[in-house]
């Protein structure tokens, strides 16, 4: 077994046995579990997905519309196969906890609900109607310096309750 360079084994010798089958299938055979506590499993039950609204490097977010109440929100469906490493997983999970302290604030976007399935996890929150700050900056061209100061201001009060409230996560 000491020149097995002709099969599989050889690129795991250094590594326990018990990680070889996802290592060989080019699969995990354990179902990742991002979330500790999702609202639900099938999001399709009670929201609609519409058109994308935007992309990002993990995820793609789509008008979804409730099936309920016909409130229009936006919905962040964040691929598990994109979620290579463990700090990514971490990352979701803290931002995902950090929102739901949040208290509401109008700077700021609102969790509504999470749902987690085989392959996605889906946010499902308040949806922003307008650009977003690059986007009126370029079309804007140039900003007074009082309203550039007000922006900043926002900014700077978004960062204070942020931070505020995710001191423990």
């Amino acid at each position: 077994m000491e020149n097995c360079s002709t099969n599989l084994c050889g690129l795991f010798k250094n590594q326990k046995r018990k990680d070889w089958p996802e290592k060989i299938n080019n699969i995990n055979t354990n179902k990742l579990v991002v979330l500790k506590e999702p609202t639900g499993r099938e999001i399709g039950l009670r929201y609609e997905l519409g058109r994308e609204l935007g992309r990002g490097e993990f995820g793609i977010t789509y008008l979804c519309k409730d099936r309920q109440t016909g409130e229009e929100l936006a919905c962040k469906s964040i691929s598990k196969n994109k979620l290579r490493k463990a700090i990514d997983i971490e990352d979701l999970r803290r931002q995902v906890e950090i929102m739901r302290h949040l208290p509401i604030h109008p700077n700021i976007v609102t969790l509504k609900y999470t749902y987690e399935d085989e392959d996605d996890v889906h946010l499902v929150m308040e949806l922003c109607g307008g650009d977003d700050l690059l986007h009126r900056i370029v079309s804007e061209g140039y900003y007074t310096e009082r309203s550039a100061a007000s922006v900043i201001k926002t900014a700077v009060q978004v960062v204070q309750v942020t931070v505020t409230h995710s001191y423990y996560f």
